[in-house]
């Protein structure tokens, strides 16, 4: 497989993941999603899930399964989370390695091609949902305004590296 194919995201929402609705849920038939916590679902150095966040838990939970998968290695932090969400989780998962990706989806019980990874990355999370086999979903980044600069520039690195090797990265319209 290319690397454009393995950076491509099948779904790109242009926004948070607070714009990943039930409807669009449905619409691809998943029934659990694998979530990236740093700045997919909240700020670095954040510790706990906004209100905004936790309604949109309680939003998806009974349509689909949900694990945090993590590559933080602060158990603290992302404890915290998880349970602000009263999720699973795993930290320390060295995305692009499946070997956690795939010990979420098993904790869901359900197959591999039914669960998505979202993420705001795509080195990490597309790039190791894809190679699963996942449908992987790239959203935008939850960043601190006094981060943005610092944090939004390697993304944006990785954008446009991904779209020289052939990824297209346009939300539907």
């Amino acid at each position: 497989m290319s690397w454009g194919k393995l950076l491509q995201p099948d779904l790109v929402l242009g926004d948070s993941i607070l714009s990943l609705t039930p409807a669009i849920v449905q619409q691809y038939q998943l029934k659990g999603l694998v979530l990236d916590v740093d700045e997919t679902l909240v700020p670095m150095r954040v510790a706990e899930a906004s209100p905004e966040m936790r309604q949109w838990v309680d939003t998806i939970r009974p349509l689909a399964k949900l694990w945090l998968v993590s590559n933080n290695l602060s158990a603290s932090r992302i404890r915290s989370i998880a349970e602000s969400l009263n999720v699973p989780y795993i930290l320390g998962a060295a995305k692009p390695s499946r070997r956690k990706l795939r010990q979420a989806v098993d904790g869901m019980n359900l197959p591999v091609d039914q669960v998505a990874m979202v993420g705001d990355r795509l080195f990490t999370d597309v790039l190791a949902g894809n190679r699963l086999g996942m449908f992987t979903i790239l959203v935008e980044p939850v960043i601190d305004p006094t981060e943005a600069i610092r944090r939004y520039h390697w993304r944006s690195f990785e954008v446009w590296f991904s779209q020289i090797l052939g990824a297209t990265l346009t939300p539907p319209k």
